[in-house]
């Protein structure tokens, strides 16, 4: 059978090139759809903090309006004072903020040396363990709630701040993310340590916790955040108001003041306040976080 061959010198067919005008027209219209996605998306975010924002501004017979103003006409900027005065935020606020920082600082120590012992040490079923570690987060919390519950009222910790700590001080989250960040440590580092006479504690401390700060801090942040917005839990054990926390504060302030909507909304305006300020003072370390280890070079 013959094979019909192409000569050499045969010209070869050539792609059609793209005019360097079309490709420009190309990144235009991506670059506009890209803005008009991130527009709606932006829209759809912040549309209902505006409306928060602008109901707690506005007057109580404006708030009791339907349809209700999407801008206040007369600003009552009292009903900040007024929330503080009517509901007791201020110990919601103290309470919930003392609760977030004792979890977050023991879900980062807990989490760091969890990480460091998944990381570094050798020992038979290390890997067998960290799994069944990771598969505690397949766990609904709903599920562990009943025996948490239980603990809590035989050491007789309803109405305390252990009872609203000691549950969540370690979290398989963390431990991964932190040991994710000790893995991506240069063995190198960790053969000088040894040469320079750092013990496990010593390399930790001095090398592999530096290391690992953006995976920190993104942890601390994603920490404080739930157990800032934590809601069902101090439900459940707390009936005192000396302990409870600004969620059920906010619960309160709705059910007792339904006819000052404006209230509702400041009372929502202030409990935000906070996590505002954390968002925007450690928004690199939390974009740095979630994407250290993602890119290689």
């Amino acid at each position: 059978m013959a094979v019909e061959t192409i000569p050499a010198s045969a010209p070869r067919a050539v792609p059609p090139t793209v005019s360097p005008e079309r490709r420009r027209r190309r990144r235009r219209v991506r670059s506009f759809l890209n803005y008009v996605a991130l527009t709606i998306a932006a829209v759809v975010v912040l549309t209902p903090i505006y409306v928060t924002i602008a109901f707690s501004l506005q007057t109580g017979p404006q708030a009791l309006q339907f349809p209700g103003s999407m801008w206040p006409g007369e600003l009552d900027l009292s009903v900040f004072r007024r929330v503080f005065e009517v509901s007791g935020i201020g110990r919601y606020l103290f309470n919930s903020a003392l609760v977030a920082a004792l979890i977050t600082v023991g879900q980062v120590l807990t989490s760091i040396t969890a990480a460091y012992v998944f990381a570094e040490l050798e020992f038979k079923g290390r890997n067998l363990l960290f799994v069944a570690f990771l598969a505690t987060l397949m766990v609904p919390a709903e599920v562990t709630i009943v025996a948490n519950y239980d603990t809590i009222v035989s050491f007789g910790w309803l109405d305390s701040y252990q009872g609203l700590v000691v549950p969540f001080l370690a979290t398989a989250f963390g431990t991964f993310l932190i040991r994710q960040a000790f893995m991506g440590i240069p063995r190198d580092l960790r053969d000088a340590a040894k040469l320079d006479g750092y013990g496990h504690m010593g390399f930790l401390w001095s090398v592999a916790v530096p290391l690992a700060r953006p995976a920190i801090a993104a942890l601390s942040v994603f920490s404080f955040l739930l157990a800032w917005n934590q809601y069902l839990w101090p439900l459940l054990i707390t009936n005192d108001d000396d302990f409870r926390t600004v969620q059920i504060g906010l619960r309160t302030l709705a059910s007792s003041n339904i006819t000052e909507f404006n209230l509702v909304f400041a009372g929502t305006v202030v409990a935000s306040i906070p996590i505002f300020v954390l968002l925007i003072v450690f928004q690199k370390q939390l974009v740095r976080g979630l994407t250290s280890g993602a890119v290689k070079g």
